[in-house]
């Protein structure tokens, strides 16, 4: 019995995600697997504190699953470096980068300290546009049949599962992205880049004067110049960024404060990665 118990914990994947839709997207690939989540929705995934919590799920993992476009170049090589496990250390091994798999939006082809927080490898929030993170699932499950070979047709079933649910809800979602074509929003930084971009939606305006730093009085003035012009939808927050700026443009433009949910479980109903997308579009055909 205690043969047969120790074979069976050893089958099981330990899948470590820096974020929580890649947890969300690893668990729907591998039911079986053991699936930790290094931040949550409500977090800046920018912004994490390589704890020893962290460390030692990390020195546990087979395989580690992340955004990659240096999302994570502030944390993550501090957990490797702690964890001391050589299978996550390298691509060719147990460490998958979402954004290694598609061609990303808005790759610099210069970066320096004055732009702020940017990502020369182009925008990592890939997650909100439907037709790559397909492309990410196709890879992801290629990673886990190459870490965990036993279980190879399980991954492909999952995949298969995974892949025809998503594919009937695509045109579903195009169909409530045709409302928002054209519309204009201000929001925080780039985080709903690949959104907008797939919906249509313009952001004319960036709540921060630069990446990562915080509005400033004269800022905001500007920006509520630009939406005195009367063209704006409404003002986005993601659901882990600080509201006061935009409430505070929103009150006196008159505009909506619409807080989205970055990834699943930022907000009730975001439950994974399908009601994500849900949420996301019913929240903006609701703003009048």
């Amino acid at each position: 019995m205690s043969l047969l118990f120790t074979a069976t914990a050893k089958a099981e994947l330990n899948v470590f995600a820096c974020e929580p839709e890649y947890a969300a997207l690893a668990q729907t690939l591998a039911p079986d697997a053991r699936v930790y989540s290094a931040t949550t929705a409500m977090q800046d995934p920018h912004q994490v504190q390589a704890r020893p919590s962290l460390i030692a799920k990390m020195r546990q993992a087979d395989l580690v699953v992340c955004a990659g476009a240096d999302l994570e170049i502030g944390w993550l090589p501090m957990l490797q470096m702690k964890s001391a496990n050589r299978q996550v250390n390298s691509t060719d091994k147990g460490l998958f980068f979402a954004a290694d798999q598609i061609d990303t939006l808005d790759k610099l082809t210069h970066v320096d300290r004055s732009m702020g927080d940017v990502h020369a490898k182009g925008n990592p929030h890939l997650h909100l546009d439907p037709t790559r993170m397909l492309t990410v699932a196709q890879a992801l499950s290629a990673k886990l049949t190459e870490v965990d070979p036993e279980n190879a047709s399980r991954y492909t079933q999952s995949l298969s599962d995974f892949s025809q649910r998503w594919s009937a809800k695509i045109p579903q979602w195009q169909e409530q992205a045709k409302n928002l074509a054209g519309k204009k929003v201000i929001a925080y930084h780039s985080s709903f880049r690949y959104l907008f971009n797939w919906t249509g939606i313009e952001q004319v305006a960036d709540l921060e004067p630069k990446p990562g730093l915080a509005p400033t009085s004269s800022h905001l003035a500007s920006l509520l110049t630009r939406a005195e012009k009367g063209d704006v939808m409404a003002v986005i927050v993601a659901s882990y960024q600080d509201e006061r700026g935009a409430k505070w443009l929103g009150e006196r433009a008159n505009l909506p404060v619409l807080v989205l949910p970055m990834s699943v479980g930022g907000n009730e109903q975001s439950t994974d990665l399908i009601s994500l997308y849900d949420s996301l579009l019913t929240l903006l055909n609701g703003v009048k």
